[in-house]
């Protein structure tokens, strides 16, 4: 068992990863101290692991509640749901909330635990590529809003994150594809060597190897724990792990979160933020075609038929990270070096959006 730490002081966290450890004896043990625990999962992933789950928490009381997988149900209505079991069941502030699934549960429970009663444990069990890389660690929780992607949410981490990498034998290609969008952002904001191993080795990735997921996993923690623990609130250096999730988040918005999965989304954002880059002079036009080429290697998009410029801007600008009404962008001066600015000529800006959204390619 692989395990890393958050340092957050008093409120420092593991993040276990291994395979099999979901049901293994002990390990949930050793993490939820709660005598109460209400899991929180969806359709898909709770027939798969809800049952191993539930003998490696005994004896403790366990009430589940199941929502319907996708983006779309990452809502107030389903975290009100979700409070009503717990007050339901006479859940006290001693209890604990664990998310069984992907980001959208996590996110989702993470909110109600940040929620009920001013704050529950919560414990993060991510059964998704992008959640084991990316959305269970760090405390981000949240739900969406008509008008924008995680407008609604709060900062409260978890207790600690068990990462089963033996659940991503149940993934579905597509869902692998997009958990793969996150690992490449790493290596674009802060390691060009990570990003170099992806262009070597993204052929044993889509095939599911495991000991090359592992390895992202792993590296893919390192950096984000490394980052929470210096910036927990995001008012510097976090900010660099939105890269390409202004472009993401519009997509998904523009969409109604119907169309994209959130890695989907982020892997075509991904593309226009190094093309922007270039097109602002940050970056040489030979980077920016490794990115679009890793990207689309990894069977993500990087042009928007379905989306014109106009509805990319309009979402865009009412995302969280904009100031003063100016969008702040997150772009490249090379691969793994990224920074956030709001200082970019208009044009280079709807250039990026002409040549990516819209129309046919």
């Amino acid at each position: 068992m692989h395990t890393l730490n958050v340092e957050l002081g008093t409120r420092s966290y593991p993040i276990l990863i291994d395979a099999g450890i979901l049901g293994r004896p002990g390990v949930l043990d050793a993490q939820v101290a709660a005598r109460d625990v209400l899991v929180v999962s969806n359709t898909t992933v709770a027939p798969l692991y809800l049952p191993a789950l539930s003998v490696a928490l005994r004896p403790r009381r366990l009430v589940a509640v199941i929502l319907p997988d996708g983006e779309a149900h990452k809502t107030l209505a389903n975290v009100a749901r979700v409070l009503d079991v717990l007050v339901a069941n006479r859940f006290g502030r001693d209890c604990a909330v664990l998310a069984l699934g992907g980001g959208v549960v996590g996110d989702l429970a993470g909110f109600a635990a940040a929620s009920y009663q001013r704050g529950v444990m919560f414990v993060q069990v991510p059964t998704t590529l992008l959640a084991q890389v990316d959305s269970a660690v760090g405390g981000k929780t949240g739900v969406n809003h008509p008008g924008g992607k995680n407008l609604i949410g709060a900062f409260h981490q978890p207790a600690a994150v068990v990462s089963d990498t033996h659940t991503l034998t149940t993934l579905p290609a597509r869902e692998l594809r997009a958990g793969l969008a996150e690992v490449i952002k790493y290596g674009l904001i802060c390691d060009a060597a990570l990003f170099a191993w992806l262009e070597a080795h993204l052929d044993a990735l889509l095939a599911g190897e495991p000991a090359a997921l592992a390895h992202v996993i792993r590296r893919s923690c390192e950096i984000k724990a490394a980052i929470v623990g210096r910036d927990e609130r995001e008012q510097g250096e976090r900010a660099l792990l939105n890269l390409g999730h202004t472009f993401g988040h519009a997509l998904e918005a523009a969409t109604a979160y119907q169309e994209w999965l959130h890695g989907e989304a982020v892997g075509a954002g991904l593309a226009m933020a190094a093309a922007m880059s270039h097109a602002c002079g940050y970056l040489s036009a030979a980077d920016a075609a490794r990115v679009r080429q890793l990207v689309e290697r990894a069977g993500l998009v990087t042009h928007v038929a379905s989306v014109g410029p106009a509805a990319m801007l309009e979402h865009m600008r009412i995302d969280k990270k904009v100031q003063g009404g100016r969008v702040r962008l997150v772009l490249l001066r090379g691969v793994g070096s990224a920074f956030m600015t709001d200082d970019y000529p208009q044009a280079a800006l709807q250039e990026t959006l002409a040549a990516h959204c819209g129309g046919a390619r």
